[in-house]
């Protein structure tokens, strides 16, 4: 058996360096054509790469909004992609059920393990089931409302604080700040835990490195061959190797906590005195704590296994710190290059009667009244529909389908919804799409216009729509109102701004800004 292993990795590695050859003699040849023998279009790919976002987006107008990619021929990386709102609502709603996440899209994301991210069928709708039961919970809202808060002032403020008193304002990493704040608040919503992220010192916290690992890595399987990955894997180098280590990392403090959780919960039930453990349970609610008590409630005992547990976790952890986090970065990087937004948002602020200074401190807005700002909650909307922090959504048909543009859907044929194609589309949003212009989103009477979900698909659409969309905009709300309303963000000069190539829609720079405390 060793030597058919030895044979097949051979031939792998023989394959890869045939397609490295082509690829060499390709880039000497003629880059304006977009189909290739063999290698398909590949190439056409590979050579903008840098501006792959954009390139698709353009693919898409020259063909209507739905195209289909032909990959080389021995690497099954062919696959349709559209940003047309008919096929898109066809997808993720009336033909639903003919579009899971598929096979393929569950070994990219092996990360997230068997968690509703990565599961499809009754697995997802148990999952969904649960997830929804907890985030209608009240306790849930106060935590969310009670986290941010206390993140703001014991947190954030301080570095900006410190950063904003330099005789010179001190250059920092936006996007740094705003990962570490949501990393902080996600795992205490969900583990109870404060990692302490986000300080003065900037440490590096080992667990949250291997988390960005772990998001790095599953975007890598996304650009290269499966044969090749699995191949890394199998021989433990390159990023498979990092990702094993940082899932080690990351799972051994995970499971630490797990097992905390269980333990906690079974001297709960084991307590004498009912009050007490209504009391402790209202004051330790986080998420993973909440589901063991519901599993143990429902079946005497938790069914649900560590492992499926770990899952259930990590899941929580990456919607709940990547979607607000990437979107909040967009969010300053835009309304730093529009001032006239920003001066609009602190009139609205300043205009709205819960507005009272108290003492100097800095002011912080509570989710009841971030929610009666219009204007900031239009920017909000705004930002996201240029930059949705998921920019594309996988799917893979179970059985032959006609989507509504016409393309025939082969069985088991890939289909990617291009949702950041979908903000810059005129025919969506007319023929300013391009521009950042929050007054789109006000209608004449002041209030918020409601766009369908299959053309405004932040939030995805559908009976996978997102469950925590309305604690996403509380969260990004919060935020962006207690920073613009004590600080002024100033974006550095010539400072290169362009996304990052990932699963998540972050800066492939950064965001490089100075902070001034308003008086």
């Amino acid at each position: 058996m060793e030597i058919f292993g030895i044979l097949a990795a051979v031939g792998v590695l023989v394959c890869f360096l045939l397609l490295r050859f082509c690829w060499n003699e390709i880039r000497k040849l003629n880059g304006d054509k977009e189909k290739w023998p063999i290698v398909g279009m590949l190439p056409r790919l590979l050579i903008n790469s840098s501006n792959v976002y954009d390139y698709t987006t353009q693919i898409l107008i020259n063909n209507g909004g739905t195209s289909k990619f032909k990959g080389p021929w021995f690497t099954n990386m062919n696959f349709v992609i559209t940003s047309d709102p008919k096929n898109v609502h066809h997808i993720l709603s009336d033909n639903f059920a003919n579009y899971p996440k598929g096979p393929e899209y569950k070994k990219m994301f092996e990360p997230l393990g068997d968690g509703i991210l990565n599961s499809d069928s009754e697995s997802w709708r148990e999952q969904r089931r649960m997830i929804q039961l907890f985030m209608k919970n009240s306790k849930y809202r106060v935590l969310v409302e009670k986290t941010i808060l206390q993140k703001l002032v014991q947190g954030l403020f301080p570095i900006l604080d410190h950063v904003s008193r330099k005789e010179i304002s001190e250059i920092i990493d936006m996007q740094d700040v705003i990962q570490r704040f949501m990393y902080d608040n996600i795992c205490i919503s969900v583990l109870g835990f404060d990692p302490n992220c986000l300080t003065i010192e900037f440490p590096e916290v080992t667990h949250a490195k291997a988390f960005d690992i772990m998001e790095e890595a599953v975007f890598y399987r996304h650009i290269v061959p499966e044969f090749y990955w699995k191949f890394q894997k199998w021989l433990q180098i390159g990023e498979e190797k990092k990702l094993s280590g940082a899932l080690q990392t990351y799972d051994q403090f995970l499971y630490k906590y797990i097992s905390a959780k269980r333990e906690q919960v079974l001297n709960e039930n084991t307590a004498k005195m009912e009050n007490t453990v209504e009391e402790k349970e209202a004051a330790d609610f986080d998420l993973l704590t909440a589901y063991i008590r519901v599993e143990m409630k429902e079946h005497g005992n938790s069914k649900a296994s560590n492992k499926f547990l770990r899952d259930t976790a990590t899941n929580l952890l990456v919607a709940g710190r990547d979607t607000p986090g990437a979107g909040l970065v967009w969010f300053f990087w835009l309304v730093g290059k529009h001032p006239l937004v920003e001066n609009k948002i602190l009139e609205e602020i300043s205009a709205a009667n819960f507005l009272q200074e108290k003492d100097g401190k800095l002011r912080v807005f509570s989710a009841e009244e971030v929610n009666s700002l219009v204007y900031l909650h239009a920017a909000v909307c705004e930002t996201l529909r240029l930059h949705p922090s998921v920019h594309t959504n996988h799917k893979a048909a179970i059985e032959e389908d006609m989507l509504p543009s016409g393309h025939r859907i082969r069985r088991k044929m890939r289909v990617l919804i291009s949702f950041y194609s979908m903000g810059r589309m005129e025919a969506i949003w007319g023929k300013d799409c391009l521009e950042f212009k929050p007054e789109r989103w006000i209608s004449d009477k002041g209030g918020i216009l409601h766009v369908p979900p299959y053309k405004f698909v932040a939030f995805n659409d559908g009976p996978r729509s997102c469950l925590g969309k309305d604690v996403s905009f509380i969260q990004m709300k919060m935020v962006a109102s207690a920073i613009l309303w004590n600080y002024h963000v100033q974006v550095v000069e010539d400072h290169p701004v362009s996304p990052s190539l990932a699963v998540v829609l972050q800066m492939k720079n950064g965001l490089k800004v100075r902070i001034t405390k308003r008086c």
